[in-house]
């Protein structure tokens, strides 16, 4: 008789805590060791340090830990500027300056692209960077009625979990919106129904605070009206379903500017606008030095949402096409065109992702491309993008593991990377978003 022997399951490390000594730290300055042969990346943790951290994920190849206590720490390591940074999800590197924070970044976005890319160093330019505090004009914050307590939570998911920390503050939130909190917690507790409410967004548009409330059933005039007295200065919008608003003491259209550019751009709620909008700034400034656009250029402009770089292209270009995914944001920009006053714009849907189909857009005719995809990156465009043979393309990046992969694909297919930066977008968070030049070589 045959028997077959099968190994035992190992038991599941999860919620277990051990001793890690962090050897290195990843692109999102997490702590890297190991464990039984495992690679395991400690959240909170700092190269040098020795630190006991909880499981919270056991895979076949990895394990994820959660710093708990730190045995020896790192000289880079500093006591967190907000009280709520070891429990509150928002913040992960409040441990660090933001300096040091930077640098790690940089540190471990230089590893993972060089061993995607094979290039043996990378052509960095200065970090664009901002205020470390109020520099936020957007953000969702959590509600959560405990019905045993008969008590609200207002503030962000707890770090690896969905519980809400209760905050009566945020540091990174803009001035203008800073008030939130409070407003929140006062009138809450005065609904007729507390499960009615289950989260808010709140957006700064020029200096008016706009507070989106997510509500699954209906809010009586009554109880609009008591949000509306605890914040008259603010634009108050039900949110009964995705896409339906309701502005209940009066209809403002959202609308930021570059400054630097003399531009306007409108908005509805639920488009996305970049939250650091001094960073924004920066952003298109620099698109404008390193592209260089010429009068007889003629730009494409891909995931262009309702026109943050288009616009400022289109003042230099001879013409700039942009596409974008979502219908209701192509019709922003264009929108936005016309307020502007720029008839050289050309607004076009398109899934990008796709097969792109024979158009008027899709011809080999432009010499310089930007593109600013969302994390998942750009690779179902980049092989259409390179067929079209622009000179230039300019990269921004919100994920540096999708455009490590991208830019492989760039140079495999003839690009050559001519610069490249780190925008610190999320001071205290692990995310820094890129932007980079490549040329045709």
């Amino acid at each position: 008789m045959l028997n077959i022997y099968k190994a035992k399951p190992k038991a599941s490390l999860l919620g277990k805590t051990f001793n890690f000594n962090i050897d290195n730290s990843d692109y999102e300055v997490q702590g890297i060791s190991k464990h039984q042969q495992k690679i395991v990346f400690v959240a909170a943790a700092l190269p040098g340090e020795q630190v006991q951290a909880k499981v919270v994920e056991d895979k076949a190849g990895f394990i994820r830990a959660q710093t708990v206590n730190v045995i020896t720490p790192s000289p880079l390591r500093i006591t967190p500027p907000c009280p709520h940074a070891a429990v509150c999800g928002g913040c992960q590197l409040q441990h660090l300056t933001a300096e040091s924070q930077r640098e790690l970044k940089l540190q471990g976005i230089d590893a993972l692209i060089r061993h995607q890319t094979n290039l043996p160093q990378l052509p960095w330019q200065p970090t664009l960077a901002s205020a470390s505090t109020g520099y936020r004009r957007r953000a969702r914050i959590g509600i959560w009625y405990d019905k045993k307590q008969r008590r609200f939570d207002v503030g962000f998911r707890r770090q690896a979990d969905k519980q809400i920390v209760a905050l009566d503050h945020c540091m990174v939130l803009s001035a203008t919106l800073a008030p939130v909190f409070g407003v929140l917690n006062q009138v809450l507790p005065q609904l007729k129904d507390p499960t009615s409410v289950t989260h808010a967004e709140v957006l700064q548009a020029g200096s008016t605070a706009f507070v989106i409330l997510r509500h699954i059933r209906p809010l009586s005039e009554l109880e609009q009206q008591l949000f509306i007295a605890a914040w008259p200065e603010a634009v108050w919008v039900g949110e009964a379903e995705q896409g339906r608003f309701s502005y209940w003491q009066r209809e403002v259209t959202p609308e930021y500017t570059l400054a630097e550019q003399n531009l306007r751009l409108q908005f509805s709620p639920d488009d996305f606008i970049q939250v650091n909008a001094e960073l924004n700034q920066q952003m298109v400034n620099q698109a404008l030095d390193w592209l260089q656009v010429k009068a007889d250029d003629v730009v494409l402009d891909l995931y262009a949402g309702i026109g943050n770089f288009t616009l400022a292209l289109a003042q230099r270009a001879k013409t700039v096409r942009a596409l974008e995914g979502v219908t209701k944001m192509v019709q922003q920009l264009a929108t936005n065109a016309k307020l502007n006053g720029l008839s050289n714009v050309e607004a076009c849907q398109a899934d990008l992702h796709l097969s792109w189909p024979k158009a008027s857009w899709n011809k080999p005719e432009y010499t310089k491309v930007l593109l600013d995809p969302a994390r998942a990156g750009a690779a179902g465009a980049i092989e259409q993008i390179v067929k079209l043979k622009p000179a230039q393309i300019l990269y921004v990046s919100c994920n540096a593991a999708t455009f490590a992969r991208d830019a492989a694909m760039l140079l495999q297919s003839g690009y050559r990377l001519q610069k490249i930066c780190g925008v610190d977008m999320f001071t205290h968070t692990n995310h820094l978003e890129l932007m980079a030049l490549f040329s045709r070589s």
